[in-house]
């Protein structure tokens, strides 16, 4: 049996960090994991940016509050979600996704925990585990499952090629460039039909 295994932002929706960005003009927040791909390095760089500017979690929510996802991004998930099992696989945070995923019909998501001070400082984080992608498609090949992986940025790329069949969507150029065998997609409607040949096979 197949699973699908999707990224969250860049893929469904637009980038959360980039989005919180432009509403708080601080520019330097727009670095995401398609520019660094050491995750535990962005987010304690995230964090001390916040400490420095005196925001928190309200702050970040009432920009979430405002985010739509990508068009086609919702019609997409409905119509893979009746061909098979998907998992959105992301590095984003619970506190982040819950509106988010109401937009999109409350598909199954496996992400982090944000570790959050009574007045709304975020002081930490917590990973689900280590190397999350990767160690999530592992364990569901470990159930039995064949995994089909796609996402956009750096921290995608272990589940991505370890997956029985992996894709870019709205990647950068340069990971396209790096990655040339790794079939890469700009527009649902052509991802839906290489994934329906792919769960055909």
């Amino acid at each position: 049996m197949e699973v699908v295994c999707l990224d969250l932002e860049g893929v469904l929706v637009p980038e959360i960090w980039i989005a919180f960005a432009k509403e708080s003009g601080i520019e330097e927040l727009k670095r995401t994991t398609r520019d660094e791909p050491d995750y535990d390095k962005l987010m304690t760089w995230r964090l001390n940016v916040l400490k420095e500017h005196g925001l928190g979690l309200k702050e970040i929510q009432e920009t979430i509050a405002k985010i739509d996802p990508i068009p086609g991004a919702k019609e997409f998930l409905d119509e893979l979600r009746t061909l098979t099992q998907v998992i959105i696989i992301s590095d984003t945070f619970t506190q982040f996704a819950a509106p988010l995923m109401k937009k999109l019909g409350y598909p199954t998501i496996f992400c982090n925990s944000l570790e959050v001070a009574e007045n709304g400082d975020i002081t930490g984080y917590k990973m689900r585990c280590e190397k999350s992608k990767y160690t999530t498609v592992k364990a569901l090949q470990s159930a039995g499952f064949d995994t089909i992986a796609g996402g956009d940025s750096y921290n995608d790329l272990g589940m991505i090629t370890n997956s029985r069949t992996g894709f870019l969507f709205k990647s950068t150029e340069q990971i396209k460039k790096d990655y040339p065998d790794l079939p890469a997609f700009e527009e649902y409607d052509e991802l839906l039909d290489f994934l329906k040949k792919e769960l055909n096979k």
